[in-house]
């Protein structure tokens, strides 16, 4: 039986890979944080972040939603969008 994860899960579990990929605390990444231009994040960490998302929730994240990957909040809701299909 799989169970079913909520937005606040999905959110903290994000936010703390993202944290980990960019050696921070998950408190210091805001929702609204544009991931490169905020938070100083390049494009191998991106891939490292969107390759954890794939593996920690068996997704595929289709190449046209990549450029979409800016910041948290957008994150969340495009894995959650992904997931609820």
């Amino acid at each position: 039986m799989t169970q079913k994860r909520t937005a606040i899960d999905i959110e903290k579990d994000i936010r703390e890979l993202v944290a980990e990929i960019l050696e921070t605390e998950p408190e210091q990444i805001r929702g609204d944080a544009k991931f490169v231009k905020d938070l100083g994040m390049d494009s191998m960490m991106a891939l490292e972040v969107l390759a954890s998302i794939e593996k920690k929730y068996r997704i595929i994240i289709p190449e046209d939603k990549l450029a979409q990957f800016v910041d948290l909040n957008t994150t969340v809701a495009i894995v959650r969008a992904i997931m609820d299909q």
